[in-house]
């Protein structure tokens, strides 16, 4: 199976990376792309339904949300994972892990559910590319609503959903954007690292054509 498929991969992504950087033609991009790497994506895309799956069931069950006032301030009503004044209003935190790196913390409580997402991220590049990435979004967080401005430690973005949230949105679609924010800030991430790596290339060989 992998055999068959390894040269259709390899050429799909030769013409995706082709066209990323102007290369007139496949030969010119130089591509290595070995099975080990195909097994590795394969693998990757495989294990990542069962993941997400287990994310969403975890969302579905913890966005049963109700309006409920302040037992501390009269008239008041605050996401109650926020002020944590009451721990009896506080639901027991899930961590949904895939991986050491890679995995979700859901904070629920009557009112609110806090949601932690922590990206996936192999090496330095990865780690300042999400970083950029996830920084850029929070300083625009007024423009989805549902994003924090920062992230819990040790997480890389959080979002917090309120009774309020609920009310003015579908639940099912809020789920369905979580969801698929996760799948594609990995495919984002991936994509800026081969725009960047192949522009660093082009770079490397423009330097090194004045020593010739």
């Amino acid at each position: 199976m992998l055999k068959s498929v390894a040269p259709v991969f390899s050429l799909y992504t030769a013409f995706r990376i082709s066209q990323k950087t102007g290369c007139a033609s496949l030969d010119r991009c130089d591509l290595v792309i070995s099975l080990s790497h195909i097994d590795e994506y394969l693998h990757y895309s495989a294990t990542l339904q069962p993941y997400l799956e287990a994310v969403r069931k975890t969302l579905e069950a913890a966005m049963c949300l109700e309006q409920f006032s302040s037992q501390v301030v009269e008239r008041h009503n605050k996401p109650e994972i926020e002020i944590a004044a009451s721990s009896e209003l506080l639901l027991t935190p899930v961590v949904v892990s895939r991986s050491k790196q890679e995995r979700v913390l859901i904070e629920p409580s009557i009112n609110s559910v806090r949601i932690s997402i922590a990206v996936k991220q192999a090496d330095e590049i990865e780690k300042i590319l999400t970083h950029k990435f996830t920084r850029f979004m929070c300083q625009r967080a007024d423009n989805f609503i549902i994003l924090r401005r920062k992230p819990i430690p040790g997480y890389d973005i959080s979002f917090l959903i309120t009774a309020t949230h609920t009310e003015m949105m579908y639940k099912h679609k809020l789920v369905d954007f979580l969801i698929h924010f996760m799948q594609e800030i990995d495919k984002e991430i991936s994509d800026m690292k081969l725009a960047l790596n192949a522009r660093a290339r082009v770079s490397a060989e423009e330097f090194l054509k004045r020593f010739n």
